[in-house]
């Protein structure tokens, strides 16, 4: 890293967090370990219900299951440091760890975006194609758009780091958040940096903005098929609705934060705490509370693991 910013006079950034006052922060870090903890036990409930139940394994599940992953990844890059810089006066994070941080939120949230777009393909599958549903969404499918989902992770992420790390800072080095994020550091940078903002705003706003609306596009179409047809079940419109209210809670924030990012009065840094720790904890409440297949398995596994600790 000291080579690749080798024309930077700083090391590392200050943040500034939520609030200057200490009995405040006091408040945020009970509040923000209990969601963490909520975001942990949630989420990894949902994946080990869908490996271990044979009843969820199916590709809807499947999909869910790499969701919470996905979601676990992304609130932990930033999340457990945003806990314990509510103990500390002075919040810093060095170079390294910026770039790195914001690296991997880049990466799980590209990641979780193609994700919810392949969980929009299956629902459109079973829901316009019923016949064919097996057929079309076999093993193969689920193992690509898995793949997928990893690739463009890693492709939006990249896209847009390799032009930052070696911008040169020099001060000042005050990021107004509790973590870092590219609008937040690039307008650090001490250099031109017109064009990384355009594509930022390009691969990150625009894109979530287009991949948002087709797929509002995709779900009233599914919609209107399942009212089309007298026998519609409340379990399909249900899963549905559950799958837009998730669809809103992670599109919605991103693109506020990055279609206009460099415009002081866009930039809220109680946005992106929505968009990485507070989505997180949202998503395996409204897939569980909305789901009975999932209530029923995470009974079963409770019911199961409560039998196994009492047996003699």
């Amino acid at each position: 890293m000291d080579i690749l910013n080798k024309n930077s006079n700083i090391s590392e950034f200050i943040l500034l967090g939520l609030s200057s006052s200490q009995e405040i922060q006091l408040s945020f870090f009970a509040i923000f370990i209990l969601v963490y903890g909520a975001i942990i036990a949630g989420n990894l409930l949902i994946v080990i219900s869908v490996m271990f139940d044979h009843h969820l394994h199916s590709p809807m599940y499947f999909f869910l299951a790499n969701l919470s992953f996905f979601d676990l990844c992304l609130s932990s890059v930033a999340t457990p440091k945003v806990i314990s810089d509510f103990l500390r006066k002075l919040k810093t994070i060095s170079l390294w760890g910026c770039m790195v941080q914001m690296f991997l939120m880049h990466f799980f949230g590209g990641g979780e975006m193609f994700l919810l777009i392949a969980m929009a393909i299956d629902r459109y599958v079973a829901i316009c194609k019923p016949l064919h549903y097996k057929t079309i969404m076999n093993h193969r499918v689920l193992t690509v758009f898995l793949l997928l989902s990893w690739v463009v992770g890693l492709i939006h992420t990249t896209s847009q780091m390799a032009f930052v790390v070696g911008l040169p800072f020099c001060g000042p080095n005050v990021v107004d958040s509790v973590f870092c994020d590219l609008p937040l550091v690039i307008k650090l940078a001490c250099t031109e940096t017109y064009n990384l903002e355009l594509l930022v705003i390009v691969d990150s706003g625009l894109l979530s903005l287009v991949c948002f609306t087709l797929l509002l596009i995709s779900y009233t179409v599914m919609l209107v098929t399942l009212w089309q047809h007298s026998s519609t079940s409340s379990k399909a419109l249900s899963t549905l609705s559950a799958h837009i209210t998730v669809v809103t809670l992670f599109f919605g924030p991103a693109i506020f934060i990055y279609a206009f990012p460099f415009n002081s009065y866009s930039v809220d840094k109680f946005l992106s705490v929505f968009y990485s720790i507070i989505t997180p904890l949202l998503n395996p409440i409204i897939y569980t509370l909305r789901n009975q297949e999932m209530k029923a398995a995470i009974k079963r596994l409770r019911s199961h693991h409560l039998g196994s600790w009492l047996a003699p």
